[in-house]
């Protein structure tokens, strides 16, 4: 579907002094049908609510000081009048309280603030645990840490099924790896989700503003606030403990600050939401503006001219009540609550997965148009398309080797494959080989431009949205079994612990004799004498034998145990999170069921040689070009949130180690018993363990001076790059086109290390708009799961304990949600630290008169059962906890399981 009318640029825009168009948070102010709002309109010259921007002079010349700060604007999608930069020491993050310190930025924008003076930092209260003070972070877990999934191609053409199994995109394989195809296998045991409706637990109807909740068995109602609503409703005042009356010490405090200038406008300054009238039918305002309401809340209600709204909406505006609509910010005055905008379309009925999908795509930038005439005419016009004869007097023929690719059962993109020969004297010569992105993207060319500023690829859950058009993705790149192929290699001698002995870089053709899927490497793993039958195969090629490839995959996967058990030895960190797949109805496109996949071998085979080969390639291209190199660091984690967590992991007397990534991944690794909620804890506590981490990030070499600051943290490695995936990252076109240089195939590149920077950037800011889009699809569809088929029971284990809520792992699911006390039947509940160790206490009302309250202690690895259900028509949902002894309830763990000493494997 083309979109060329809704299409969002990515250029950096340019701020003007003053006045800029920028965005603020939801819910502002006056609304401008309120009196005093509509007063003030027309008394002449407004008040400013807003200070003027800093001249850029007066702002480079505070930078270069030190009396200003600049740093990505991060907004609490939770509480919108807090804001968030990162502190350039790494000590805890500087705090915006507020929409007018906040001065118009919006969330993701690049700001430079201003520290108040001392006397005006933030308090931060020894008893209270709100998290979201500390991160309000979206998702900070770099790709690099976590295992990964498989980005897939789009479903289109797939008909022998009707069910399909697809992944929850989150780009990004390149988990450690760089590898852009690692599929998780489903976990034993986990059941399909059917779809069908409970006959008995808690259902929750959705009124105006407030929530009703009806319980079993003749309980009264409750009626609680929704979700996000202000200071939640509560039976007992003493939720917190006393402040201590001792003196504030120096870590009590938050440094705080506000908004002086706006460096860049990252946020696409685009939102989707919701047409109202005004309030005030008499004033002026009315009979010229709509008012729009973004979904969310960390974007500004907007002003938008009525001649842009549906010609019926003003004596029809009912009709319109459920219709998703896309807005786009073009001013913000210095005098206005409330931006001003322009509608720009409509999306269709909310709830419904395509809308709410365009609606995320436009929200993040993403370009999802057809690609243009002129990006097509520089693909190859004469189809099919063949190699010209001169290509292979420049290149290593490796046709008649035996060169397989593993990969998810759907992809479409194959980026890499692999080899693997034996040699006479015990070693191996193994190859990674991956397509030639290059060769059809000319530099400077139309193709080239669309896709520097695509950038990525973005992966949903039921399709994908390509860097590169489909000839491309599909056919001539991707490297499609028994059809010659142009590749750029890395081939190494390597024993068979894996200690390299040589290696090559070079230009080469292949002709992949088979395409596995993980599952079938996996198989062959799993039955090394066993031979697999032809029928549980695909085709391979008659000059090579299945038993060809059943040997190079099991010798690979030897040297791939040992490459991996090295690399942990020297000191590299995982933090895998559990991740979702989806099962779609073929008809429909809706949800079935989810299941939760596994990491396996035949995952890790892969991974480690895409790891091998992007580090070898670093190295490369660094030695040759240490100025203008593109490379791919990971800095450490953020000293205040890791000192904190330590201090933490103290008192709930888990005896973790994180003084090197290394000592962190070992810790991880031993803590935990192997009884049936090892891994749950384990999860629980590495989502902890992610939120001091910071993003990793392409970078030219040249930039910075320090080449300590070259490192990456999870992999504990001095040099690291991305070339494995450039069907769908543009970062390893452009390291391609380094690396063809350095190997004297082509001219060096003629750009400038602070251009190089400036792409890098935008790669950075792609890749990050393209996994919050990927989560984003997640949830949408897991909600429109819970709508379906829900309430939704699940074990849980809590991960994080506030004043008047907890934070809960639903462990059937994997997703995270978090469980207010005012939606529960509490007669109270009380909240205190045992030193660093918060605890909530519940006292729930007996389910009746001659029974006595049931106490619950609500502690971090507590086992707890919760109720997932739909709340409106909007796709939220919500956990409530399961009264304790009710029916299927586990019950909490005892004491000492919920204190969790460390236990060895």
């Amino acid at each position: 579907m083309s979109h060329p009318d809704y299409r969002l640029t990515l250029r950096p825009l340019e701020t003007p002094r003053g006045v800029s168009s920028l965005v603020g948070p939801h819910g502002v102010g006056a609304s401008p049908g309120d009196k005093k709002s509509k007063n003030k309109s027309l008394r002449g010259k407004k008040k400013s609510i807003f200070e003027t921007y800093m001249s850029k002079e007066d702002v480079s010349e505070g930078l270069k000081r030190g009396t200003l700060i600049q740093g990505i604007l991060r907004i609490n999608p939770k509480k919108f009048h807090e804001a968030f930069i990162p502190s350039p020491d790494g000590d805890r993050d500087i705090f915006i309280d507020g929409v007018v310190a906040r001065n118009r930025a919006l969330n993701g924008d690049l700001v430079v603030v201003k520290l108040f003076p001392e006397e005006q930092w933030k308090v931060i209260k020894p008893d209270s645990n709100d998290k979201e003070t500390e991160g309000a972070y979206e998702s900070y877990l770099p790709e690099e840490l976590c295992g990964s999934l498989l980005p897939q191609q789009s479903l289109k053409g797939y008909n022998d099924s009707p069910d399909v199994i697809i992944e929850a995109q989150f780009d990004d394989s390149d988990s450690e790896d760089g590898h852009g195809n690692t599929q998780n296998i489903l976990v034993d045991g986990v059941k399909k989700l059917s779809v069908c409706l409970h006959e008995k637990g808690i259902f929750k109807v959705s009124i105006s503003e407030t929530v009703v909740v009806f319980i079993p068995k003749g309980q009264k109602s409750y009626t609680v606030g929704k979700e996000d609503a202000g200071a939640p409703v509560t039976k007992d005042e003493n939720t917190s403990m006393a402040q201590d009356t001792r003196t504030l010490s120096e870590k009590s405090l938050q440094r705080s600050a506000k908004v002086v200038y706006i460096l860049e406008k990252k946020h696409s300054r685009a939102a989707t939401g919701f047409l109202k009238l005004l309030a005030d039918k008499n004033s002026e305002l009315f009979r010229k503006y709509a008012l729009f309401s973004p979904s969310d809340h960390r974007v500004p209600r907007i002003y938008v001219p009525l001649k842009d709204c549906p010609q019926d909406f003003v004596t029809r505006p009912k009709d319109y009540a459920n219709t998703l609509f896309i807005c786009r910010i073009v001013d913000w005055k210095e005098d206005s609550n409330f931006a001003l905008g322009q509608l720009a379309k409509s999306l269709g009925q909310a709830g419904e997965i395509e809308p709410e999908t365009e609606g995320i795509l436009t929200e993040y930038g993403v370009d999802f148009s057809d690609f243009s005439s002129e990006v097509l005419e520089c693909l190859p016009q004469g189809l099919p398309w063949t190699i010209p004869p001169e290509e292979f007097n420049k290149r290593r023929d490796l046709r008649k080797d035996c060169i397989f690719t593993i990969d998810p059962s759907t992809a479409r993109d194959l980026d890499d494959a692999l080899s693997c020969k034996p040699l006479t004297d015990g070693n191996f010569e193994v190859g990674v080989h991956i397509a030639d992105v290059s060769y059809f993207v000319p530099e400077g060319s139309d193709l080239d431009k669309v896709a520097a500023e695509r950038a990525t690829s973005v992966y949903l859950v039921q399709k994908v949205i390509p860097m590169l058009p489909r000839l491309l993705c599909e056919e001539l790149c991707s490297l499609n079994p028994m059809t010659d192929k142009l590749t750029f290699s890395v081939i190494w001698t390597l024993t068979p612990k894996g200690k390299i002995l040589d290696e090559w870089f070079g230009r080469t053709i292949i002709r992949s004799c088979t395409k596995l899927s993980y599952e079938h490497a996996q198989s062959m793993i799993e039955s090394p004498t066993k031979k697999i039958p032809e029928k549980e195969l695909p085709p391979i090629s008659p000059e090579h034998t299945s038993e060809e490839v059943h040997r190079a995959v099991l010798n690979l996967h030897g040297i791939a145990k040992e490459l991996r058990k090295q690399r942990f030895v020297d000191g590299a960190l995982r933090l895998d999170q559990l991740k979702l797949a989806f099962t779609l109805d073929h008809e429909t496109g809706l949800p079935q069921g989810c299941h939760i996949y596994e990491y396996r071998d035949s995952n890790k085979l892969v991974e480690e040689f895409m790891l091998l080969a992007n580090m070898a390639v670093a190295h490369k291209i660094h030695r040759a070009f240490p100025e203008r190199a593109l490379l791919r660091r990971h800095p450490p984690p953020q000293t205040k949130m890791l000192n904190d967590l330590v201090e933490f992991c103290d008192q709930m007397g888990l005896s973790m180690d994180f003084s090197s990534a290394g000592a962190l991944n070992k810790s991880l690794t031993e803590t935990f018993g192997d009884d049936k909620y090892s891994l749950a804890r384990k999860e629980v506590l590495t989502n902890m363990c992610s939120r001091p981490m910071q993003m990793a990030l392409y970078f030219c070499s040249g930039m910075l001076q320090d080449q300590a600051q070259f490192r990456h943290y999870a992999l504990n490695v001095p040099l690291y790059t991305h070339f494995t995936s450039p069907i769908r990252r543009f970062a390893d076109v452009l390291v391609h086109r380094l690396l063809a240089a350095t190997l004297g195939y082509r001219e060096v590149p003629n750009v400038e290390p602070d251009a190089l920077q400036k792409q890098a950037d935008h790669c950075n800011d792609r890749r990050m708009a393209s996994k919050r889009v990927q989560e984003l699809s997640t949830s949408l569809f897991f909600s429109v799961l819970v709508k379906e088929s829900g309430p939704l029971e699940s074990e849980a284990m809590v991960l994080g304990v506030l004043n008047q809520a907890f934070d809960v792992l639903v462990l059937r699911y994997g997703v995270q949600k978090r469980v207010y006390c005012n939606a529960l039947p509490l007669r109270s509940h009380h909240f205190q630290r045992v030193g660093k160790k918060p605890e909530l206490t519940l006292l729930w009302e007996p389910e009746a008169m001659e029974q006595e309250p049931v106490r619950q202690v609500i502690t971090i690895f507590s086992l707890v059962e919760v109720v997932l259900q739909a709340e409106d028509a909007a796709l939220k949902y919500s956990a409530i906890l399961k009264r304790p002894g009710t029916e299927g309830l586990l019950g909490l763990q005892d004491e000492e399981e919920c204190d969790h000493d460390q236990q060895e494997d």
